[in-house]
């Protein structure tokens, strides 16, 4: 990227930035947040890095005012900006669900026939909710928690919350019952229009997303490591999963086999058993730092 302007990356506070810092850190691309500064320094001298409130993430990037940024899925359609930026990749960061829930005493069908007021965050994603389920009804804006706003009372401020959630805990703690949902969300990796128009930045956009990608892979997947006898060899190979083949390698004296597969997580406590039915031995499982598919 020599003579190129540094690829300008938006960083969201809160939780997207503990997940994306991490993630930056894996991928050997470290950053330093001096005390009362907005400007990470990086190791890398071809990036600079601005720290931005999670919800103005994608309309800078949508004004061109910076090439990179990661954003939850909510406040790009929020900010009715979906189709003025590039969804580079789904991280999976921080899942969640924008949903409209009631007080789990009242019906909701009920609630329908009156004239409501919807407390929310939301206000973009409300209205179109409201215009759809053709409420009679008003959005209230409100900024941070809103469970409070909606209760089973005469005199409760709204009747419906929009909020999002990940578990419902906090609803359910507050006597709130889900009642639709509206979408969901995930932190992803977006970039300026512009900036893919750029042939340099474009580049070094989708080598960024190759890095988080090997990253990613390996943090669902484990090295198996096991010893096999020439008896058992042919049984064990075809009984066990690979992302292409199993590394294979003969012992020392010709004893045998050393065999190695990367295999999910989630595969290991059913697969450990199988292996050892089939004849392997000596198994040892590490961690992955990237894998490249």
């Amino acid at each position: 990227m020599k003579g190129m302007d540094k690829l300008k990356i938006l960083l969201a506070k809160g939780r997207i930035y503990e997940s994306v810092y991490e993630l930056l850190s894996d991928v050997g691309i470290s950053i330093s947040l001096p005390d009362r500064t907005y400007f990470p320094t990086t190791n890398q001298e071809d990036l600079a890095f601005q720290v931005v409130k999670p919800q103005i993430t994608s309309l800078l990037l949508a004004n061109d005012k910076a090439d990179l940024g990661f954003s939850g899925k909510d406040w790009v359609y929020e900010n009715g900006v979906q189709d003025k930026v590039v969804e580079i990749m789904d991280l999976g960061f921080d899942p969640v669900r924008i949903v409209a829930a009631i007080p789990d005493t009242k019906d909701l069908d009920k609630l329908l026939k009156g004239h409501l007021t919807i407390a929310t965050e939301y206000q973009t994603l409300s209205k179109k909710w409201v215009e759809d389920k053709k409420i009679n009804g008003e959005i209230f804006r409100t900024w941070g928690t809103s469970e409070g706003f909606v209760q089973d009372t005469e005199d409760s401020i709204a009747q419906i919350l929009i909020d999002n959630t990940s578990t419902g805990s906090s609803l359910r703690a507050n006597r709130l019952k889900i009642v639709d949902t509206l979408m969901e969300s995930s932190t992803r990796m977006y970039a300026s229009r512009e900036a893919m128009k750029n042939p340099e930045k474009k580049q070094k956009i989708l080598e960024l997303k190759m890095l988080f990608e090997t990253v990613l892979n390996a943090r669902n997947r484990v090295m198996l490591e096991m010893n096999v006898s020439k008896a058992d060899f042919d049984k064990l190979i075809k009984g066990i999963p690979a992302m292409k083949s199993p590394t294979v390698s003969p012992l020392f004296n010709d004893d045998g086999f050393a065999v190695k597969i990367a295999v999910k997580k989630s595969e290991v406590p059913v697969l450990l058993p199988k292996l050892q039915s089939l004849g392997a031995t000596d198994i040892v499982e590490y961690e992955l730092r990237k894998v490249m598919l």
